[in-house]
């Protein structure tokens, strides 16, 4: 009883008091005060900025730690990895690239004959043509005319010839080693005089292994510079690397495919020879052959 009365008493108290502040505020040209609740927070939405850039950021966590690894060392072991690769010294300043592998059912002698053919102006590249070949398909037999290759030979990249790698390393059915520096505009140079400022510099290695049963472990890698160096990571992991993997990986399935084809021809059903003819490559003003 005393509770249920106390309590009473103060709402009484409480209301009386309310009442007389609001007469007095009247009695003095006041309005009587208003209280008004606060309104509920919002829940604000994440800018579809914020959500853009933690999306990159995630596919670029993903890309950099499970996938990046992989395109680095595609069918490759880790003795493979941890060997030295030939041409370490073609290259001055140059970082080893990705190292990829595949074993190959045939031996080195017949996998050697399509290596020492490519060219845009000879029998392709065995990979995208429509990329890398400018439309050309790549050639589906062995030409004995372009089997005769010596250092300083070029195997030409553009229709017009002005790019193209030159035979840097060569040691028959074992390894082949192709290289092209070119200035940031595109233009060819001669690595053996006076560099430009701005270039990249890089190798494409074919080391090949014969293995028991006829077989043929291939593996390719090499070394690249690029100059202004601090733009050499950058480059490599987002162009250069993920383009190598791709184009890399169809030769890979294509030369399998010829090289064990059997009397070298790959496809028996599709027409023999190349699919059309190159311009007649010319050679850099400055490319001078090598001994």
């Amino acid at each position: 009883m005393t509770t249920r009365h106390g309590v009473r008493g103060t709402e009484h108290t409480d209301d009386h008091a309310a009442r007389h502040d609001d007469g007095a505020d009247r009695r003095y040209g006041r309005e009587p005060a208003v209280t008004e609740a606060l309104p509920a927070p919002r829940m604000t939405r994440c800018p579809s900025r914020t959500r853009a850039a933690v999306g990159v950021l995630a596919l670029g966590s993903v890309y950099a730690l499970l996938v990046r690894p992989r395109l680095l060392r595609w069918g490759a072991s880790d003795d493979e990895l941890e060997s030295p690769f030939p041409g370490a010294d073609l290259v001055p300043g140059g970082v080893r690239t990705a190292t990829m592998a595949v074993t190959i059912d045939a031996p080195p002698s017949r996998v050697w004959p399509w290596l020492v053919q490519m060219g845009t102006d000879r029998g392709g590249w065995y990979s995208w043509d429509l990329l890398d070949n400018f439309g050309c398909r790549s050639a589906d037999r062995i030409h004995p005319e372009w089997q005769e290759i010596d250092l300083g030979d070029r195997f030409t990249a553009k229709p017009d010839g002005s790019q193209s790698w030159q035979v840097a390393a060569l040691e028959p059915e074992r390894f082949l080693a192709l290289r092209m520096s070119l200035d940031l505009r595109g233009r060819q140079f001669d690595p053996a005089g006076r560099r430009p400022r701005r270039y990249t510099d890089s190798t494409w290695g074919f080391l090949l292994t014969e293995l028991p049963g006829r077989r043929t472990r291939l593996l390719v890698s090499g070394y690249w510079a690029l100059r202004p160096r601090g733009l050499q990571h950058l480059v490599s992991v987002a162009v250069l690397e993920p383009a190598h993997w791709v184009m890399q990986t169809r030769q890979f399935a294509n030369l399998k495919r010829r090289a064990q084809a059997p009397a070298g021809q790959a496809e028996p059903e599709a027409p023999a020879g190349h699919a059309c003819i190159a311009a007649t490559p010319r050679p850099p003003r400055s490319a001078g052959r090598r001994a």
